[in-house]
């Protein structure tokens, strides 16, 4: 009879979310939309046709990224620090957890950002508001 109130317990502090595994030191929350500045590349064209995460073939035309957790679907705001410009996006992959990148973009997306030739800049994301 005891034995199923403590199991109960045990198993709610072992499993129960502590609300940190998805907290950055870039990361802010306003209005609860998210924002992150950090590094930011994009896919080589070996990746184009290949199945993203999402389950939707990549195509380096489209303006699309892949991001850590942010859901699929996700319309991103992405500024190039180093030049102002400014893309919109849509998450529809997955970074690997331990990258230290905090978007991956199309290549599409990386030419309106002017970084092709960089391969990697410093940007600031913002996700959309829905409406």
């Amino acid at each position: 009879m005891i034995m199923k109130p403590i199991l109960i317990i045990i198993y709610t502090l072992l499993f129960a979310p502590t609300g940190e595994w998805n907290t950055l030191p870039t990361q802010q929350k306003t209005q609860s939309l998210y924002q992150a500045k950090g590094k930011a590349s994009y896919y080589a064209d070996k990746f184009n046709g290949r199945k993203t995460s999402s389950g939707e073939r990549f195509n380096n035309d489209s303006l699309t990224a892949a991001h850590k957790y942010l859901p699929f679907g996700t319309l991103v705001i992405v500024t190039n620090l180093k030049n102002d410009s400014v893309v919109v996006v849509r998450i529809n992959d997955r970074l690997p957890k331990k990258s230290t990148r905090i978007i991956d973009l199309s290549k599409a997306a990386a030419r309106k950002l002017n970084f092709i030739s960089n391969g990697l800049t410093q940007v600031f994301i913002k996700e959309q508001a829905k409406h």
